[in-house]
């Protein structure tokens, strides 16, 4: 880390250092992989400042952990829409999927998504775990279905297309860490964007969507 990151890192409160810690390990080794003494580490926290912070335990920081990465992609879907330089529903996708590529590229496919990284380890065995990436899915879900319906998708359509793109681009990160390399994301482009493009098109005359 660079001094100007390390002080960037100090100037953020103890607490939340330790949530955007236990995120970034949960998305390299999942849940279970993740120890709690490992996340003051990684947080250069203070000891004994788990208990303090997080009298619930592992699973207190692991539930403010999801939904602190879900809000974090939910702002990332906003300013990305506020950047976008063509209108397009193909554009938003293609900002969201840059995100991911420059990303994986920064952690060399070592680290995914901690969502579906959580998802994988926890979602048969927590109902609570279930419930809170439930409400971070949701979370970043309800940006990507705005930002459609501002770029001219119906709204009768937006929330399912939110969903598919979200499903795509989770399967598309599984797929790159898999196979080391982006292509997965390039077929995503080409497939989804024209049809999250024809979405938005006004319907002919005298048809319906």
């Amino acid at each position: 880390m660079t001094t100007a990151k390390a002080s960037q890192a100090r100037a953020v409160p103890p607490r939340e250092r330790m949530v955007r810690s236990a995120a970034q390990l949960i998305r390299r080794k999942g849940v279970s992989g993740t120890g709690m003494r490992e996340i003051v580490t990684e947080a250069g926290a203070p000891r004994g400042s788990l208990q303090h912070y997080f009298p619930g335990g592992k699973e207190e920081i692991v539930s403010d952990a999801l939904l602190w990465a879900g809000d974090m992609m939910a702002r990332q879907t906003r300013r990305g829409l506020s950047e976008l330089k063509s209108r397009t529903p193909s554009a938003l996708l293609a900002s969201i999927v840059d995100y991911w590529r420059r990303d994986l590229t920064d952690e060399q496919f070592s680290a995914g998504c901690p969502l579906v990284a959580a998802a994988a380890d926890t979602a048969a065995t927590s109902a609570q775990l279930r419930q809170v990436l439930r409400r971070a899915f949701d979370g970043w879900l309800q940006p990507v279905a705005e930002s459609l319906v501002e770029l001219g998708v119906p709204h009768e359509r937006a929330d399912d297309l939110a969903i598919v793109v979200i499903a795509t681009l989770e399967g598309a990160i599984i797929l790159a860490r898999i196979r080391q390399d982006l292509t997965p994301f390039d077929a995503l482009i080409r497939e989804l964007g024209p049809l999250l493009d024809a979405a938005a098109r006004p319907a002919a005359p005298g048809t319906s969507r």
